[in-house]
């Protein structure tokens, strides 16, 4: 199944939210699954100021992952970034189950280095 985790991360370096998207898509990779890119978009306002880890947050750094994975691994990337105190808010949307749901979906990729 396609996956795509849309992630909002707190205000930090980029090194930070690559080590948070570069743990996630390992995490794809060591339950046999397919990491098929990121895309980085930029430090964002939030549609409405979001209490996370005990503190406010007005802004935030947007990534997006797309995967391929079973979906005890798709409740395991949840269950980490819960508790990732980096971590603002994230959703996974299922994008579908088959060859003709997915055909269709594009994006670009932002370059991780997830074999080093």
């Amino acid at each position: 199944m396609l996956y795509e985790l849309v992630a909002v991360v707190r205000t930090t370096s980029l090194n930070e939210i690559k080590d948070i998207a570069k743990s996630a898509g390992m995490t794809v990779l060591q339950n046999g699954g397919v990491v098929r890119g990121y895309t980085y978009w930029e430090k964002l306002m939030l549609p409405t100021r979001r209490r996370a880890h005990m503190v406010y947050h007005t802004h935030g750094q947007y990534f997006i992952m797309r995967f391929d994975s079973n979906s005890p691994t798709q409740h395991l990337i949840q269950r980490t970034l819960r508790l990732d105190p980096r971590m603002i808010s994230f959703s996974v949307v299922k994008m579908g189950t088959t060859l003709k749901d997915i055909a269709e979906v594009k994006g670009k990729t932002w370059d991780l280095d997830l074999g080093a």
